[in-house]
């Protein structure tokens, strides 16, 4: 399939962890020129080479915390100093801070979630934007989750803020389709790597320092039920080059009709 990527430019947030380094790569092998963002430097460096030995046209890593209020003009400034554009926009940063029962969270919990889940896509989107409106054509994609279609349990507020990230994909697409600009998402279900090196420090299944290595075990079997779902295939759990197959296609020109759309990849877990 002729996605009509190459050369183009993309920027992937998230860059150096599971779905995130996996769409990273892929992008790679349909020959961008890549900007990869994140926070662990080691592992950026580790992505810029593997990018380029997939034939990326060209491959840079930047070093930088979301969570810092002008990150998204910042990664606006580099990619057009060495890029010149930005063609396409992964956003890919999200998490969890905290997981357990509303009726128990503090507001300090729900900001931290929020944050990394919803408002950095919104301070990197509303960056670069501008630069697609100019130029009248760009396609930007947001990672979302199934947890944003029916909630995850236990994770009120993480699920809240994905499902404001479908819902933001859903106006900013209509805002912006009339200036040659689309706008989708990609909601996976559970997704891992069998790559132990898709686990960067940050990563929420890092197998010694992640989010949900830390949070499974603490839970008891009746939860556990509630918060696991099973589906018509043989396994629960996605790849994530599975997902980032998803998102190639949505970047590229094949998917040039589609727009607003929120593509699930959760193996029929949630018919």
């Amino acid at each position: 399939m002729n996605t009509g990527l190459r050369e183009k430019v993309a920027v992937v947030t998230g860059a150096t962890s599971n779905i995130g380094r996996a769409i990273a790569l892929a992008l790679a092998a349909e020959e961008v020129r890549l900007l990869a963002i994140g926070r662990d430097g080691e592992a950026g460096q580790l992505v810029v080479k593997e990018a380029k030995e997939r034939g990326a046209a060209q491959a840079a890593f930047m070093s930088i915390d979301l969570l810092q209020t002008n990150s998204g003009d910042l990664i606006r400034d580099r990619a057009l100093a060495e890029f010149g554009a930005v063609d396409v926009l992964i956003n890919g940063v999200g998490g969890n801070t905290a997981m357990g029962f509303f009726a128990d969270s503090d507001p300090a919990s729900w900001n931290a979630d929020i944050e990394i889940t919803l408002m950095t896509l919104l301070r990197v989107t509303r960056a670069i934007l501008p630069t697609m409106i100019e130029r009248g054509a760009g396609s930007i994609i947001n990672i979302g989750s199934t947890a944003g279609v029916v909630g995850d349990y236990m994770l009120a507020i993480y699920s809240a803020s994905k499902g404001a990230v479908h819902t933001f994909t859903k106006v900013l697409a209509k805002e912006v389709g009339r200036r040659g600009i689309r706008v989708n998402c990609v909601a996976p279900y559970a997704t891992a790597s069998a790559d132990p090196t898709a686990y960067s420090s940050g990563s929420r299944f890092h197998p010694e320092t992640g989010f949900f290595t830390k949070a499974i075990p603490t839970l008891d079997q009746a939860d556990l039920k509630m918060l696991l779902r099973s589906g018509p295939l043989d396994r629960t759990t996605a790849r994530a080059e599975e997902v980032a197959s998803a998102v190639v296609y949505l970047a590229s020109e094949q998917a040039a009709f589609i727009t607003g759309q929120i593509i699930k990849v959760d193996g029929g877990v949630l018919l």
